[in-house]
């Protein structure tokens, strides 16, 4: 297998502190276990505002221990040899080369051993890049984590896609003069390639992404959630949002609770903070205010607004502006 992107290079070491130093700079902070000045690493990565690719491998037996990543998904598409891995939910995975890869979702630690032949192609994308390209993919807000199977399947259609996009990624990046000097061919190429992830990755989504969500779960709600997605900048009432369902007040509590575990106008709530987040990625920080755009979804309290937002992303919105 042939060295991707070696004028990117970061590190080329036998020492194990050098190469934690580096993967660490890199990557995420984490423990790595193996042998002392005897391994043959190398790492390899380019990084824009939101994606880092990158080539790494240890030619030694090695052990990471990594923390939760907490804003970021890490994609791990085993080239050759393979890695066993097990995370904090107990899930367990082992990627032979070109069949499996490990997708790190931002909310649980991970132990990944490689063998002393492992080679990896590595994407680091952010969560407010891949969460922002997912609503736009399904047409709705997404207000929470992508929640990924640990394992991903390289051997059907959809994961061979996506080994190939990220290959002739790194491949272009690597012609002088070639998408490295054009920002906006290398976005639309990293863009193929998160969708070609979320295609390729299990998650809760993804029946929405193949237009195959089982509205019949939500049963009457379905009109319900539907109308709120489509009128969340307008007043909405729970007498409203009944006569939509064509049910009692009542009802149409019992039915929210039962089915999504909350009442309507929070889930209201929730929807319009996703809207706002939505805004607030694609905005110029430079022109916009998180106020106007809280307005526009209709929360007049900003401390308020404020504090339910950050309860729900973890984060500002105004940090969600910066990034």
């Amino acid at each position: 297998m042939r060295e991707y992107l070696a004028g990117d290079a970061v590190m080329s070491t036998r020492s194990l502190e050098e190469a934690r130093d580096a993967v660490t700079r890199v990557y995420l902070p984490h423990d790595l276990i193996g042998p002392q000045d005897a391994m043959d690493m190398r790492l390899n990565a380019t990084s824009d505002r939101y994606l880092t690719l990158g080539y790494l491998t240890y030619q030694a037996e090695t052990e990471l221990r990594m923390p939760a990543a907490e804003q970021w998904y890490h994609i791990n598409l085993q080239l050759t040899g393979s890695t066993w891995a097990s995370r904090s939910s107990g899930e367990r995975e082992h990627t032979p080369a070109q069949h499996r890869g490990l997708i790190l979702n931002p909310e649980q630690a991970n132990t990944v051993r490689w063998s002393a032949d492992a080679e990896q192609l590595i994407l680091k994308v952010s969560r407010s890049s891949l969460e922002s390209h997912l609503s736009d993919l399904i047409g709705r807000p997404v207000t929470e984590i992508v929640n990924f199977d640990f394992g991903l399947d390289l051997s059907t259609s959809s994961g061979q896609s996506l080994l190939r996009s990220v290959e002739f990624l790194a491949t272009e990046l690597e012609k002088p003069g070639g998408v490295r000097d054009m920002p906006l061919a290398r976005s639309q190429l990293e863009a193929y390639v998160l969708t070609n992830l979320l295609h390729a990755g299990r998650h809760q989504y993804s029946d929405a992404l193949c237009g195959h969500e089982d509205t019949a779960r939500l049963g009457r709600l379905a009109p319900v959630v539907r109308y709120i997605d489509e009128h969340a900048d307008t007043e909405l009432t729970p007498e409203l949002l009944a006569r939509v369902g064509c049910v009692s007040v009542r009802t149409l509590h019992a039915a929210f609770q039962d089915q999504l575990g909350e009442s309507p106008m929070a889930y209201v709530r929730r929807i319009r903070l996703g809207k706002v987040r939505a805004d607030l990625l694609r905005a110029d920080p430079q022109r916009t205010r998180v106020t106007d755009v809280a307005l526009r979804w209709g929360f007049f309290h900003q401390s308020r607004f404020a504090q339910q937002y950050r309860e729900q992303f973890s984060e500002l919105p105004s940090a969600t502006l910066q990034s």
